[in-house]
């Protein structure tokens, strides 16, 4: 008899996670409140401001799940190179040809990930089940655990949580979180250009917080900007046009705003990711500041570890293969939130010994040969 495995979450972490369970012959049913049409999302020709930067290790999961064939059809962008600084002239340059690598990962819009991966359920036999309101109970077992709703039960061998970051099965489970909120939110702006394609996203750093470029397919644009969103959102599409001339000096040619938004930041990790027969994935394990846009990339790798520690297992909620999906996890995850945590802090001020030294960790770093590789690998999620 096949494992019962209940997702609660069908977004790009859940839906790739179903995909893949599914393939290793579990039955698997996505608990969705907002279910999608997936191929009308893949035809809509409307941009979505929320982008992810694919490494190649998430590209690479994408390709074996079926999705990337998809995506390769729609709006994907590869770059090439990846650039820090925070003057120019001591910038850390990061090359796809430094690796040997055609491309350091593509330019994604969530949607499209989404619909990919939600492409490939019919054809797995992964179904789709909505729910309108929030669960009110876990109820575990030795040999099954049950996720009741006000009007349903869902009983399953595996429950797994990829209910994002606020994640309600993690609550109803007493998992706690460390962690802190940025006491800042991040903006996106979508942008049309006047360009050919570009191929190379930039960050640099600013006392007031980091801005980035990240290329979406011509002729659009994604630009995170650190600075006070609130208002910034304020703004007419016109006097936003005029601050990003200002502040992104870097942009190739003449340029629309498109859309905008803003995204509350924060960091926080689950104390433990499982519990009995729930496991937590993605944003409900670990949130993470999308300075490098590595949440999603995180959530891939979290997939691909349990799907390791599950394979040819009888039981999926046998209890030491989910601690030691965990184990496999969780160095891994604070080492990026702390890596991320320590480039934010470190460059948000102004103080000018700092601010020489850093210029000067930076201008190094791109000089040191074997050390930039390893960190470009790891970039790649390799």
């Amino acid at each position: 008899m096949k494992n019962k495995v209940v997702i609660v979450g069908g977004g790009m972490v859940g839906a790739a996670a179903a995909v893949q369970l599914a393939k290793q012959g579990a039955q698997v049913t996505v608990l969705e409140h907002s279910p999608i049409d997936a191929q009308a999302v893949l035809d809509d020709p409307q941009i979505d401001i929320r982008v992810s930067a694919i490494n190649r290790f998430s590209e690479s999961l994408l390709e074996k799940l079926g999705a990337m064939r998809l995506l390769k059809a729609t709006r994907v962008a590869p770059y090439y190179q990846l650039e820090a600084y925070e003057q120019l002239g001591n910038s850390l340059l990061f090359d796809a040809a430094d690796v040997s690598q055609t491309h350091l990962g593509h330019l994604i819009e969530n949607k499209l990930i989404q619909a990919s991966l939600w492409a490939q359920f019919a054809e797995n036999g992964v179904a789709v089940e909505t729910v309108d309101t929030l669960p009110t109970a876990i109820e575990q077992n030795l040999d099954s655990i049950t996720l009741h709703y006000a009007d349903k039960s869902y009983q399953a061998d595996l429950l797994i949580a990829a209910d994002g970051g606020r994640s309600p099965l993690r609550a109803l489970a007493n998992i706690g979180v460390t962690g802190w909120q940025y006491q800042q939110s991040c903006m996106g702006v979508l942008i049309k250009l006047d360009a050919p394609q570009q191929y190379k996203t930039w960050q640099q750093f600013k006392p007031s917080g980091p801005i980035a470029f990240l290329p979406m397919r011509a002729p659009y644009a994604n630009l995170i900007w650190y600075q006070d969103a609130q208002t910034l959102a304020a703004m007419s599409n016109e006097q936003l046009k005029e601050r990003i001339v200002e502040h992104f000096f870097e942009l190739p040619g003449d340029f629309s705003v498109e859309q905008k938004a803003i995204f509350p930041l924060a960091r926080q990790h689950a104390n433990q990711y499982s519990q009995g027969r729930l496991v937590l994935v993605g944003d409900a394990a670990h949130t993470i500041n999308p300075l490098a846009g590595q949440g999603v990339n995180l959530g891939f790798k979290d997939v691909a570890a349990l799907a390791e520690c599950l394979e040819e297992l009888e039981d999926l909620g046998d209890s030491k293969a989910l601690k030691q999906y965990e184990r496999k996890r969780r160095a891994d995850n604070l080492a990026m939130m702390s890596m991320m945590d320590a480039c934010y802090f470190g460059f948000s001020n102004d103080i000018t010994p700092l601010k020489a030294l850093r210029n000067g960790i930076l201008k190094i770093a791109d000089q040191a040969g074997p050390l930039k590789r390893k960190v470009l690998e790891h970039a790649m999620g390799w």
